[in-house]
């Protein structure tokens, strides 16, 4: 009977060691996820204002037609959604 108890000490310190380290990891992940999430925001708002700037500025100098600014528009926004995917997987952003 001896025996079984100093068992059950090991699988109970086991267990208690084994909850505490998933305990301390859980929060250090949430801040990783939230800083990528910030990351990946901030990318995809800067490629929001360039297209902005971009279609004013193309207006304005009255180089090409309303649709072909959209169309400079759309895809300055689709590059920083793109970047945005990279920075929220890891990846560099594509210069």
């Amino acid at each position: 009977m001896n025996k079984r108890n100093d068992w059950s000490w090991a699988i109970a310190a086991a267990v208690i060691c084994t909850s505490g380290f998933s305990l301390v990891s859980a929060p250090v992940f949430a801040t990783e996820n939230a800083q990528e999430r910030r990351g990946a925001r901030d990318t995809k708002q800067d490629a929001r204002q360039t297209g902005r700037s971009e279609k004013i500025d193309c207006r304005k100098a009255n180089n090409k037609s309303n649709s072909a600014c959209r169309k400079d528009n759309r895809d300055t926004r689709q590059t920083g959604r793109e970047d945005s995917r990279d920075v929220r997987t890891g990846q560099a952003p594509k210069p």
